[in-house]
């Protein structure tokens, strides 16, 4: 599966294994259909956090699970290639569930973030990370940007 920044969950795995255990490791996640300012800035305040940034990125099937069967608008390896182009992103794992549960699990990371649409204790995976040591942050999120707004937008 390796292509660039696109990485199966056992090459990151190997890959965060291989780093200074120093650094911090940092995961988020999403659909990340039609990247947009929004989206940028998550990412780029998660990069702060982090010296090594994950993105699950759900796949098209998890997509029209979650967002319905006209999503998602771009493919999971266009929407991986796009995520992979941003240099605060260090890999980028595409899951095949409705959360990210599992992916957290297996690589166990230092920081878990996600957008401020979510509370803390009703992130997927954030008992997991703060039971092995690790830390949850949530972002605020950029007013006036989403995906969902985006497209309702249009189709008027």
């Amino acid at each position: 599966m390796s292509e660039g920044k696109l990485l199966s969950e056992q090459e990151i795995l190997k890959k965060i294994s291989d780093i200074d255990n120093k650094k911090i490791i940092g995961f988020t996640n999403g659909c990340f259909d039609l990247l947009h300012e929004g989206h940028f800035h998550l990412i780029r305040e998660a990069k702060k956090r982090c010296d090594f940034l994950i993105i699950g990125l759900n796949s098209d099937e998890s997509v029209k699970i979650l967002k319905g069967e006209s999503r998602p608008i771009e493919n999971q390896k266009q929407r991986a290639k796009n995520l992979s182009k941003m240099k605060e992103v260090d890999a980028v794992a595409i899951f095949n569930a409705e959360t990210p549960e599992n992916i957290i699990k297996y690589l166990n990371p230092d920081i878990l973030i996600k957008g401020g649409d979510y509370n803390k204790a009703d992130i997927v995976g954030s008992k997991f990370v703060i039971e092995n040591g690790g830390s949850v942050e949530v972002i605020d999120l950029l007013p006036g940007f989403s995906t969902t707004k985006i497209i309702n937008e249009r189709i008027k």
